[in-house]
């Protein structure tokens, strides 16, 4: 993509080196006199935010984990201490914790990216591939972390998770007991998931760099889909690029920033700042917001399928929501990039991205949560008492337990008049619409957005006239602003 090297040495020590070991001549020419196309837009900046995110992660990672004491015993007291006693260490521990979430705000809003603009699709398939695998590490290392505080939230996410994998036949409970490094959660589940933790983020760098070295053979993508055809398609990655990284970045650091110093436990779970007691569950297990959409898929499924389990089924689909992202280039049969030109599948993709804000929200809620019923509760009943006769009861409202403490009333009341007696009563539920149920329907349009809709209208979209160069769509553009503005 970048053509022959135009690096020339000014020095006598950039001479000797360039012969020997030219990493001088690799730096230039791949964020120096890199050819970018012209008509990047912001969106393109995250990869710049990404690679700091990283860097911040990995750096304070390892001033904690000098801190740290991977015990059962200590796991909490110690991120206690390095918050109150090591100097700056609650600065640390504020960046790390709230480093995550930006990581993942950051990570969606390139993956978005990249499915609006057709990122995916040849021949840059093994960039995409390596960035979902870099996602999935991601996934893997947040979870590790989120289990290190030993807080209530961390023991029993970690208890629910470890459980998810015995589901699996013939080998899910040896990987179960594997992972745990015994037959529950304990010292050893905690060393474990601590090594990991350390180890992962070092993976993700070395993966990071084979989706860089991926990104520079095949070149950017661009807003409009279209491959550079000449010099006149491209600026030089500095400065042009270069400014517009560092800008972004700066905004970016500023809402970092302000989460770090003002709102450090805003995204973080109340429960997860109680020591983990194993004697008392929390009302509501869930994991951290990223991950809520994923945790939604793996609770929608709530019956058994033939001889598959819904504890199974729920795994299958979970582990499907991300495969199918790997297989993705080959499930969109358009021959255009950018759903700029494609109307349809613009508006599809806008409910998609609705969807997965809408599984976010059910995996934080509980699965019995009515989203919407049909009429009231009611309870009607018959109250006998001997020579007093029968009485009649009757109670309606929102919720059930509304309904029976006004019925119980009416009954005390009953029996405080006529004495003791029989009762027989009715009760009658409403239709409701409960999380479950509503996480269903959303994971349906997750899976038919990759499997069917973008398949079906990359046959049947007439997609609009795509320019043939990155200029043209510029001097386009151009002109439909001038027009607009006279």
């Amino acid at each position: 993509m970048s053509g022959p090297s135009t690096y020339e040495p000014k020095t006598g020590i950039e001479r000797w080196l360039d012969q020997r070991l030219p990493v001088l001549r690799m730096m230039h020419d791949s964020f120096v006199d890199y050819p970018t196309p012209r008509n990047l837009n912001y969106f393109w900046t995250f990869g710049a935010i990404l690679m700091l995110c990283l860097v911040v992660q990995i750096v304070t990672g390892i001033v904690m984990a000098m801190h740290y004491t991977p015990s059962i015993t200590e796991a909490f007291s110690s991120i206690q201490r390095l918050k109150r006693d090591v100097p700056f260490g609650w600065l640390i521990q504020n960046i790390h914790a709230t480093g995550s979430s930006m990581f993942f705000l950051a990570v969606y809003i390139h993956m978005f990216r990249g499915l609006y603009y057709g990122s995916y699709k040849a021949p840059r398939e093994v960039l995409w591939i390596l960035g979902v695998v870099i996602y999935l590490l991601m996934m893997a290392t947040a979870f590790l972390g989120y289990v290190l505080p030993w807080g209530q939230m961390s023991f029993w996410g970690a208890t629910v998770i470890t459980n998810f994998f015995s589901a699996i036949p013939v080998v899910g409970v040896p990987v179960k007991e594997w992972l745990m490094g015994g037959f529950a959660i304990d010292n050893p589940t905690l060393n474990r998931f601590f090594s990991l933790h350390y180890l992962l983020p070092f993976v993700i760098f070395g993966v990071v760099i084979l989706h860089v070295w991926a990104l520079h053979v095949t070149g950017q993508n661009n807003p409009d889909g279209i491959e550079v055809k000449d010099k006149s398609d491209t600026v030089a990655f500095t400065p042009y690029a270069t400014i517009k990284d560092f800008f972004a970045t700066a905004v970016f650091m500023i809402m970092f920033a302000a989460f770090v110093f003002y709102l450090p436990d805003a995204l973080g779970h109340p429960d997860n700042y109680i020591p983990a007691d194993p004697l008392k569950t929390p009302p509501h297990i869930v994991p951290e917001w990223y991950l809520l959409p994923f945790y939604a898929i793996l609770r929608a499924i709530d019956f058994a399928i033939g001889p598959i389990s819904a504890k199974l089924g729920g795994l299958i689909l979970m582990v499907g929501a991300i495969a199918v992202l790997v297989v993705l280039p080959w499930l969109d049969t358009s021959k255009v990039r950018s759903m700029r030109y494609r109307p349809v599948a613009r508006q599809f993709f806008l409910v998609f991205v609705l969807v997965c804000l809408a599984l976010g929200w059910c995996g934080a809620q509980s699965p019995d949560k009515v989203v919407w019923q049909a009429g009231e509760f009611s309870i009607a009943g018959s109250y006998a008492a001997g020579a007093a006769g029968e009485q009649k009861l009757t109670a309606t409202g929102n919720t059930l337990e509304e309904v029976e403490k006004t019925f119980g009333k009416q009954l005390a009341g009953a029996i405080a008049s006529n004495g003791a007696g029989t009762l027989t009563k009715t009760v009658v539920t409403p239709f409701q619409f409960k999380v479950t149920q509503f996480s269903q329907l959303l994971t349906l349009y997750y899976f038919a957005f990759f499997l069917l809709i973008l398949p079906i209208l990359g046959l049947r979209e007439t997609p609009g006239r795509v320019p043939e160069t990155i200029a043209k769509a510029i001097g386009a553009k151009r002109a439909a602003a001038t027009e607009r503005g006279a």
